[in-house]
C-alpha cells in the first residue's frame, strides 16, 4: 500500500497508510502514515472492536487533512 500511497501522493490525491511496520513504511516512502499498535492483518483494530476502529478511521482522516509529507503519527489508544 505505501507504494500505491506515493504514486497518488504525486498525482495530488493524498493517501493516509495504517501501518504496523513503521519502519517498511518508511522505506518505501509512505506519505502520511499512521502507526497502530495492532498486529498483522488487524490494523484498525481488533476484530468486532467497533469503537477501536472508529477512533482509528477517525484519526487517519484528520491525518489526511495535516500539510506536509511525509508525516508520520502514531496512534495510542
Amino acid at each position: 500500500m505505501s507504494l500505491v500511497a506515493a504514486a497518488l501522493e504525486r498525482r495530488d490525491i493524498a493517501t493516509v497508510t495504517l501501518s504496523v511496520l513503521p519502519e517498511l513504511s518508511a522505506k518505501l516512502g509512505a506519505p502520511r502514515t499512521l502507526v497502530v499498535p495492532f498486529g498483522l492483518g488487524m490494523p484498525a483494530g481488533p476484530p468486532l472492536d467497533a469503537e477501536t476502529q472508529r477512533r482509528v478511521v477517525s484519526r487517519a482522516l484528520a491525518l489526511a487533512g495535516e500539510g506536509g509529507v511525509p508525516l508520520v503519527r502514531t496512534w495510542r489508544p
